[in-house]
C-alpha cells in the first residue's frame, strides 16, 4: 500500500472513494511506471519523480489536480459543459457524488505525462 491506497482507504463515501479511485487507475493505465506518493500534502501518483496527479474528496467537491495550469487549460473549456464542474488555474473541480469523466482525465494525464517527458 501507498499514500494513494492509505487515503482512498480514509473515503467514507462509497461513490466518492470510486470516482477517486478510477482517477488514479486511468493514470496508472496511460502510466504503468507511476509510484504512489504526494504532492503538496495529497496523495499522488508520480512518474520519473514528478507529481503526475492527485484526486481528493474536499468537503463540497471531488478535486482532481494535474499540478499543470497548462494542462487544466487546455481541458477548461470542456468542464464548463459539465454540469456541477469548475476549473481554476490548477484543479478541475467535481461535485460530490458525480462521476468524474474518464476522457478528461485521459486527457489531463496524458497532456502532464508529455510535459514531464519533455514531448
Amino acid at each position: 500500500m501507498g499514500a494513494v491506497d492509505d487515503y482512498l482507504a480514509t473515503v467514507s463515501d462509497p461513490a466518492d472513494r470510486a470516482a477517486l479511485a478510477r482517477v488514479y487507475e486511468i493514470a496508472g493505465e496511460l502510466a504503468p511506471d507511476a509510484e504512489q506518493g504526494t504532492g503538496y500534502r495529497m496523495p499522488a501518483l508520480k512518474h520519473d519523480g514528478k507529481v503526475l496527479i492527485s484526486a481528493i474528496r474536499a468537503a463540497k467537491h471531488l478535486g482532481v489536480y494535474p499540478f499543470s495550469a497548462a494542462a487544466v487549460a487546455a481541458v477548461a473549456g470542456r468542464v464548463a459543459t459539465i454540469p456541477g464542474a469548475d476549473a481554476s488555474t490548477g484543479a478541475v473541480r467535481f461535485a460530490l457524488g458525480s462521476e468524474i469523466p474518464e476522457d478528461l482525465i485521459r486527457d489531463l494525464v496524458s497532456f502532464r505525462l508529455a510535459e514531464i517527458d519533455g514531448r
